[in-house]
């Protein structure tokens, strides 16, 4: 196995680091007060390619492998987990379905404004009784001569409010999903209710309302019921991108938790030097570092173009986890200044929560894992 990265690699991590320190690490407390995202970073993220990691170039993207994608997410999360969320959302999710699923013409189509941050996209997938469960989708898409009337409610959609664009996932009878693109514009499509969550205030989430949306046969994504595999397929790379954002997230604390416990003296010397300081953060770099390389490992075997499922719920699973316990450790070793919001660790575990839910549960990863583990050739 390589533990090196190419030079390009490396040139991107830096350039999105230096980026997230002058720019968003400053601004996220006042972001995340104001509790939206904040457009006005829109065409600084679009200047970086950040907003079209993997779209090839011919559609204006940055054409990025897998694994620089998840260098990227991680520096994006340790900077601001709501700002890391809507570009994984955009990407991985939104655009990532269109390189899964779409025909060449819709992809000249929709791409390009996609990767130059005219607007961001979002993934319609989760409805108000299926979760987990997507293939319950209660909402459904009748045809009609050259177009579709398609009704339901999505639920908990980042990006939903502020998107100019939806792949939006539907019901198409029994265990089946038909996939579609959908401008902002479509008529029937509204934002229903904004959600006011636990963390990540600035990463936009909200309803999405479809009465009776006529849409051209053009814009169905794929065959009509089969939407399902691309769905896991675009899960799969999803997951890369959330363990490397939790990643990020629990990078940021320890390195405060660091810094503070070589100032913070006690009992007449720096915290730093007592035994069960020493363990809280040695434990949680440990854990990040082997996180890393679970992500890095699903990330490579994607670019090499093998199964990479497994690897990927392995890696969000773990890396979700160990980020939560990293941010937590992190917080005790700050004690009271750690629950106060002048330091960013109170944010950073109202935001690193969320990673043990999104693109599927834990509990979710632990059944990926278990039939792999259990299948029969």
């Amino acid at each position: 196995m390589r533990f090196s990265y190419r030079d390009d690699q490396l040139l991107v991590r830096e350039t999105v680091r230096d980026f997230v320190r002058s720019r968003i690490v400053p601004n996220a407390d006042a972001w995340n007060e104001r509790a939206e995202f904040p457009l006005e970073l829109l065409p600084e993220l679009a200047a970086l390619g950040l907003t079209g990691l993997a779209v090839p170039h011919e559609y204006g993207g940055a054409e990025l492998d897998t694994l620089c994608i998840a260098m990227v997410m991680e520096e994006l999360g340790a900077g601001d987990g709501s700002i890391a969320l809507t570009i994984a959302a955009h990407n991985s999710l939104c655009i990532g379905h269109l390189l899964i699923g779409a025909t060449e013409e819709q992809k000249a189509r929709w791409l390009p404004p996609l990767a130059r941050g005219t607007y961001l996209g979002c993934w319609a997938l989760t409805e108000p009784s299926s979760g987990s469960d997507a293939v319950a989708a209660q909402s459904r898409a009748r045809p009609e001569g050259n177009e579709y009337v398609v009704s339901g409610t999505k639920q908990f959609i980042t990006n939903g409010s502020i998107a100019g664009f939806a792949v939006v996932i539907v019901g198409a009878g029994e265990r089946k999903l038909t996939a579609f693109g959908m401008p902002r514009a479509t008529p029937g499509l509204r934002v229903g209710r904004r959600e006011e969550k636990m963390g990540l205030h600035a990463s936009d989430t909200a309803q999405l309302v479809l009465e009776d949306c006529r849409v051209p046969g053009a814009d169905r994504i794929g065959p009509d019921g089969e939407a399902f595999d691309d769905v896991k397929r675009v899960l799969d790379r999803g997951r890369i991108g959330i363990g490397a954002l939790a990643i990020g997230l629990g990078r940021a604390s320890l390195e405060t938790a660091i810094g503070y416990a070589k100032e913070r003296k006690q009992f007449g010397k720096p915290i730093a030097e007592f035994q069960m300081i020493q363990w809280r953060l040695a434990r949680a770099r440990t854990e990040l570092d082997a996180a890393r390389l679970l992500v890095h490992r699903a990330a490579a075997l994607a670019d090499a173009g093998l199964r990479f499922t497994d690897a990927a719920s392995k890696a969000k699973l773990y890396a979700s986890e160990a980020a939560t316990r990293a941010v937590d450790s992190s917080l005790q070793v700050l004690g009271g200044y750690g629950y106060l919001q002048d330091f960013p660790i109170e944010r950073h575990l109202r935001d690193v929560r969320l990673m043990e839910i999104g693109e599927g549960t834990s509990e979710v990863q632990r059944i990926v894992v278990a039939r792999e583990l259990l299948r029969v050739d």
